[in-house]
């Protein structure tokens, strides 16, 4: 038996180990498995070129738990290691077998899915074990298998086992802190997390099978059933296989897989297979998504080499895209660094780039090749382009040919299309493209009745972040402008050469505005006299669309600067001087009267609004049945 001191660079390296390299004690079984993955990978390579003169066939690895004897026990079947690989590759903490081997045959381990990236990972074991054994044997013929055990000092002893297969077990002997490791469920729910797609079948325990009933059982006699090992993972997941192998199914199948407990279906999906100059391959799927942006987050998950590694991918997955559901696995993402130097990585902006490109590609494609059924997903995957037009130049431009802007009738258009069908009829007298639109179509329907009036079209915009999009837009195309219904009258709002002339005096209007805002006495609202068609309304309340804009860009983050977002709400009260009430008004001589229909007016103004609410809506009705008497 040997002994001797693991060669270290500090006396004890296991009390760094525990507290600080890995902040999370459960991945010891993520690292243990992908190194006896790894194993196992390698003897397949091995075998394939011809260098191990053995019988690969079909390796597993399997985990046991012992509880009374508190030990873990992970066995693979693969490469195994000589007393000598184990005097170098475990005692030799800073070297990493998996390195080496990568560079000894760098393009075929490659293509074999060496994972390669683990390095310490062996020694997290630690976190969990206060003493840990490895019995080994190689591959290799006339080998001795060995035996390594270490009780988390920096000694071990090393000695020959009997060991007749192939391959290495690993046991833990778990400490008292973590004894809920122990516990069937956990180690279960730690397999379903980190080892669900890993590329060899692992076992862990056993499941009852209910078996055919025999053709002469009765009705009433119970199934028979058996028990079979319990493999806990699909070696071959979708995102491992070419596009042109799969169909639909295969993927809705696959989503069902990632997120079992998810109902609807996803809208469609992305498939990702790229190997240079980087290598990366996954699934995206466009789910349903609502107006709430944060509460999607999170549900892409980052794969290495088919080893489960994270679900938050900001950096690597552009931000517009972390609503989208999914997979990403690439052995070329840097593990070991901190997010701010990942999302700096030169690989990881080529994957992030790559993937919006991608995107974007199967989303015009999409749109070309089907353009009513695009047309029907569009509320549902709107946000995630709008979003990705205000946060990515290049998906910007791309995003020009495929996003939609329903209008209130339902039509839909491309924003050339757009142009094109309103430039005659919504361009004012200087020159500039006024796009009308609306927010929401039941509030603010008099507004759009008022623009219909006059064959102007009007949008439907609705999502909580369209106000940047609109600063965008009117500040990357020429001589545009978006102006919400409900901002002015109508007349104001595509101004052309014509102007109305005003029945009243200025005398007359500077009287009339004198007895409006004597009665209004609200801050809030401003009085502003207008010309306009006698048959327009006589009151209308609007909300000035800069202010109004700025405030809701300051809401959704960004935008409004000056603390806008915290400024009172500022209404216009546009009084048309040619309507004939408005005329009453000005010559009503009984100061109540006078009072009662300035009230009774601008409360219809509210109502038309959306304004009047609690004890002014209780007044207006009373006033209104006085009225009627």
């Amino acid at each position: 038996m040997a002994t001797g001191k693991i060669n270290v660079s500090v006396d004890n390296i296991f009390p760094l180990i525990k507290k600080f390299l890995y902040s999370d004690h459960e991945i010891f079984l993520r690292e243990l498995i992908s190194n006896a993955t790894d194993a196992t990978l390698k003897l397949k390579h091995l075998t394939a070129i011809g260098e191990a003169k053995v019988e690969y066939g079909t390796p597993i690895i399997e985990v046991k738990i012992d509880k009374e004897g508190k030990k873990i026990h992970i066995t693979d079947q693969g490469i195994g290691m000589t007393q000598e690989e184990v005097e170098k590759y475990i005692n030799e903490v800073a070297f990493s077998g998996a390195e080496e081997f990568l560079n000894k045959y760098e393009d075929g381990a490659k293509d074999a899915g060496i994972i390669g990236h683990f390095g310490l990972g062996f020694y997290s074991a630690f976190m969990v074990a206060h003493k840990v054994e490895i019995i080994t044997k190689s591959f290799k013929e006339d080998t001795q298998a060995v035996h390594w055990s270490c009780d988390g000092s920096p000694e071990f002893n090393l000695e020959p086992a009997e060991k007749e297969e192939r391959g290495t077990e690993i046991i833990l002997h778990i400490a008292e802190d973590s004894t809920e490791f122990l516990e069937e469920n956990r180690i279960s729910e730690l397999l379903r997390k980190y080892n669900k797609f890993m590329p060899i079948p692992i076992k862990f325990g056993t499941r009852t099978e209910t078996l055919p009933k025999p053709e002469d059982a009765k009705e009433d006699d119970p199934a028979p059933t058996q028990e079979v090992d319990n493999f806990v993972n699909n070696p071959n997941p979708a995102w491992t296989k070419q596009p042109t192998d799969l169909e639909d199914k295969d993927y809705k199948e696959f989503y069902r897989e990632l997120y079992p407990m998810q109902f609807e279906e996803p809208l469609f999906h992305i498939h990702l297979n790229v190997d240079y100059p980087f290598n990366l391959t996954g699934i995206l799927y466009f789910p349903k998504l609502t107006n709430d942006l944060n509460i999607q987050k999170d549900k892409i998950q980052l794969y290495q080499n088919q080893v489960f590694v994270t679900d938050n991918v900001e950096g690597i997955v552009p931000e517009f895209l972390t609503m989208l559901r999914g997979v990403i696995d690439s052995p070329d993402i840097p593990l070991n660094v901190s997010r701010s130097y990942l999302q700096a990585d030169g690989a990881v902006k080529k994957i992030s780039s790559y993937i919006t490109r991608k995107v974007a590609d199967k989303l015009n494609s999409l749109f070309k090749n089907n353009r009513e059924d695009f047309e029907k997903k569009w509320n549902d995957i709107k946000i995630v382009i709008e979003y990705g037009m205000l946060s990515e130049e290049k998906f910007f431009e791309k995003a020009d040919k495929f996003a939609l802007y329903p209008t209130v009738d339902g039509a839909y258009y491309t924003f050339e299309e757009l142009q094109e069908k309103i430039k005659a009829n919504q361009t004012d007298k200087d020159d500039k493209l006024v796009i009308l639109y609306a927010s929401d179509k039941q509030s603010q329907h008099s507004y759009i009745q008022a623009a219909k009036a006059k064959n102007y079209e009007v949008l439907l915009l609705d999502s909580p972040i369209i106000g940047h999009l609109m600063q965008k837009l009117e500040t990357s195309k020429e001589k545009i402008s978006f102006a919400r219904v409900d901002a002015d009258h109508i007349d104001n709002l595509i101004k052309k050469e014509e102007t109305q002339i005003s029945k009243l005096s200025d005398e007359e209007k500077e009287k009339l505005k004198v007895s409006l805002e004597e009665v209004i006495d609200d801050k809030s609202y401003t009085v502003q006299l207008e010309a306009m068609d006698s048959t327009a309304s006589p009151f209308i309340i609007t909300e000035p669309e800069f202010m109004r804009r700025m405030k809701e860009m300051q809401q959704t983050g960004g935008g409004g600067m000056f603390g806008m977002g915290n400024m009172p709400d500022m209404y216009n009260i546009i009084v048309n001087t040619n309507h004939e009430l408005v005329g009453e008004i000005l010559n009503t001589k009984t100061a109540k009267k006078k009072e009662r229909l300035i009230n009774q007016s601008i409360d219809l103004a509210k109502l038309s609004k959306g304004l009047l609410k609690g004890e002014e809506l209780t007044e207006f009705i009373k006033r209104s049945y006085e009225m009627v008497k």
